[in-house]
């Protein structure tokens, strides 16, 4: 029998969140492709971004410092890290997604560039032409 491909899944910010904050907001179709230990879990630096401008307007409350808080992140859950490159902010222009947000057009090019399956709950992001995802649909 053979060996499953391994998926490379890009966590959309909001599900890396809920995964450390809230897991019994991810599906458990997602659940199972997170725990899956020969899928690569990958994260864009938007995302840490993303994370601090949250705790900033305190829309997020951490138990300590957000670095401190990320560093622990990272420990429990190791994560490869999916940079933000010169092709990353090129192929931003070749998306279309229906809203204006950068920091999604930032992490759909990020899925794009690195061939990975971007994992998301959000609708705008899911179905875009090019744009291999992974809902978080119960």
């Amino acid at each position: 029998m053979g060996r499953l491909a391994i998926v490379r899944l890009l966590l959309d910010t909001h599900i890396w969140l809920w995964s450390l904050l809230a897991p019994e907001r991810l599906a458990p179709n997602v659940a199972a492709a997170l725990e899956a230990a020969d899928n690569e879990l990958w994260l864009s630096p938007i995302s840490i971004w993303e994370l601090t401008v949250l705790v900033q307007k305190g829309r997020i409350i951490l138990d300590r410092d957000t670095e401190d808080w990320v560093a622990a992140a990272f420990a429990r859950v190791p994560l490869r890290e999916a940079m933000t490159t010169h092709g990353v902010a090129i192929e931003t222009t070749r998306i279309t997604l229906p809203h204006r947000d950068p920091a999604d057009h930032l992490i759909a090019a990020t899925a794009r560039v690195f061939g990975l399956m971007l994992v998301t709950a959000d609708a705008r992001l899911l179905g875009v032409n090019g744009l291999p995802t992974l809902a978080n649909a119960g």
